[in-house]
């Protein structure tokens, strides 16, 4: 089976070729799913949104010009399908300032990644040394506060 080039498969897509919009969505449903996700975290709504990255990417074949690569065409339609879906569920009250401020979507993607891979390095961490950091950085108690809550003694004990 010969590859074929972007060049070739969006010709086909503008003449309205429904297989190779078939052939684009095989090589990057993954990718645009994978995008999405990084602001969205619910598979259900990941991959409805996808398939609206799709829909949006067939009706408008015909004025579509792309000056890059189509994947990162289809991903900068994903990233901004994602960011549309927050805005109307207002989840943007809970982004960080920065997203809110107006940065690009490229940073709102770099926030995402950031905030999962902190919280995979909290569950790798042993139960209770976990409980104890989110206790700290999370519910904001004190040393003192988790020692007590815990009921762990605050300060090594001194034997003479």
């Amino acid at each position: 089976m010969q590859v074929q080039s972007s060049h070739d498969i969006l010709a086909r897509l503008k003449s309205d070729d429904k297989g190779a919009l078939h052939a684009i969505f095989q090589s990057n449903y993954q990718p645009v799913c994978s995008a999405i996700q990084r602001l969205v975290p619910d598979h259900g709504i990941v991959e409805d949104l996808a398939q609206e990255v799709f829909l949006r990417f067939w009706q408008k074949r015909h004025q579509i010009e792309i000056t890059s690569s189509l994947s990162a065409y289809l991903r900068r339609m994903a990233i901004n399908e994602a960011l549309a879906y927050l805005r109307t569920q207002r989840f943007f009250e809970e982004v960080s300032p920065a997203v809110e401020s107006g940065a690009d979507a490229e940073a709102q993607v770099m926030h995402a990644e950031l905030e999962q891979n902190i919280q995979e390095a909290i569950n790798l961490l042993p139960p209770k040394c976990r409980l104890v950091f989110q206790l700290s950085r999370f519910e904001e108690l004190s040393y003192q506060e988790i020692a007590d809550k815990l009921a762990f003694p605050s300060k090594p004990s001194k034997t003479k």
